[in-house]
């Protein structure tokens, strides 16, 4: 009974405080109606919350089908960069860059022996200017770096040796015509073969001296005896260039001393040192390469040393190669590579050709209309020099052989793989 009471008592409470809330909100008879609204709205809510997740992941799978929309063309910009597997350059593109076409061939390729080298005077083709007795110059006729012609006066010298000489044979001279005239019935055998002998040593040591038949021919035809001061000029034995001038005018030297040095630059020697077992894959007249900075040039094998350098214990080669440009010079060191014996046959081009791609490979252009160019990759199976031995390409198609770096950057401007990967 006592729990009944308490229980109504707490019944009560609560109505009172149900009906307190409803009439500060203005609902007291749905009361109870707003305990299942709460329940509806809530119920509402939690399909609110569906409908939102719905929404969420139908906008989710449109962003996601966005982003695939947005990836598919990109795709499709990359398979267009596919497609664009060559490169088309004008006339004028092609003479800007300087490119130049080729059609590939089968040729031989030896091994590369490569060696430093140090460029040199032809020994062959270099004259150098030395008094044969004691003199004093008088006159420098050219200077330094002057082009000279074979016969052009290069220095005027003045001996006391020279003046004797050239006194003797006016004074041969005028004796060896006094005898011719007189006649070898008038004059003895023995005047008359003593007057030549005089003349010829007179002029033999005119000759020693430094003088030209020319220029003793002009001493004698003047018959001036004031002549013979004992002044003469060294001229040149060639055509050439004045490579060194070591003297001051005055200066007073010695036989021997170098006034001159004159040389045909036009053709030098390149000195390469090799072991003797790289020396013996090499004959003379074996075709080399000289590197100067990027150029290469072609030379010859023309002579070897048969001794080894003591310090070094290295056989010297000289290379011929032409220098018409001037390029190069004496005391200039290059790199060479020699084409010993041993060959190989298949397709050779230029190294200039090949280029390496962005994936590594080696790769070339292919010409497949005029003006029109396609990548192709090849396998490099050897260098010597600027040529290289290839494989992966048939023989008699045309290349780029001259200006392959332009076309690919060209490609790579235009967003192009060179590999289509």
């Amino acid at each position: 009974m006592k729990n009944r009471l308490i229980l109504l008592i707490l019944l009560g409470m609560a109505a009172s405080t149900t009906a307190f809330a409803g009439k500060e909100h203005g609902h007291q008879e749905d009361a109870g109606m707003d305990d299942f609204s709460g329940i509806e709205i809530e119920e509402g809510h939690d399909d609110h919350g569906s409908e939102g997740h719905k929404h969420a992941a139908e906008g989710h799978a449109h962003s996601d089908d966005g982003h695939e929309e947005r990836g598919h063309d990109h795709g499709d910009g990359h398979g267009h960069g596919e497609e664009a597997s060559d490169v088309e350059l004008t006339a004028a593109q092609r003479a800007m860059a300087g490119i130049e076409t080729m059609v590939v061939k089968r040729s031989s390729l030896g091994e590369a022996i490569t060696s430093p080298g140090e460029v040199m005077l032809d020994a062959y083709r270099t004259t150098r200017i030395t008094p044969r007795i004691p003199a004093q110059v008088m006159e420098r006729h050219v200077r330094l770096g002057d082009h000279v012609r074979k016969g052009e006066p290069l220095i005027t010298l003045s001996s006391v040796e020279m003046a004797e000489a050239q006194g003797d044979l006016m004074e041969a001279n005028v004796e060896l015509r006094r005898v011719k005239k007189l006649g070898r019935k008038v004059v003895s055998e023995k005047r008359y073969v003593a007057a030549q002998i005089a003349w010829q040593q007179a002029y033999a040591r005119v000759s020693a001296y430094g003088m030209t038949k020319k220029q003793i021919d002009s001493l004698i035809r003047t018959g001036d005896a004031s002549r013979a001061t004992g002044e003469f000029q060294l001229l040149s034995f060639q055509d050439g260039t004045v490579i060194s001038d070591d003297f001051v005018v005055g200066e007073l030297v010695e036989p021997g001393h170098l006034l001159m040095e004159i040389s045909d630059e036009s053709v030098l020697w390149v000195e390469a040192r090799l072991t003797p077992d790289s020396a013996a894959r090499v004959t003379l007249g074996s075709p080399a390469r000289i590197q100067v900075g990027n150029r290469w040039l072609d030379g010859k094998v023309v002579q070897a040393r048969h001794t080894l350098d003591e310090t070094t214990r290295t056989l010297a080669l000289h290379l011929e190669v032409a220098n018409p440009d001037d390029s190069l010079h004496p005391g200039q060191f290059v790199n060479v590579v020699i084409e010993g014996k041993e060959k190989r046959e298949g397709i050779v081009v230029p190294v200039a050709a090949v280029l390496r791609s962005p994936d590594g490979d080696w790769q070339l252009f292919v010409e497949t209309a005029p003006g029109r160019f396609e990548p192709q990759e090849v396998k490099v199976l050897a260098t010597a020099g600027d040529r290289m031995l290839i494989e992966g390409i048939a023989e008699g198609t045309t290349i780029v052989g001259e200006g392959a770096f332009f076309v690919q950057s060209q490609m790579a401007k235009g967003g192009f793989d060179p590999h289509n990967h």
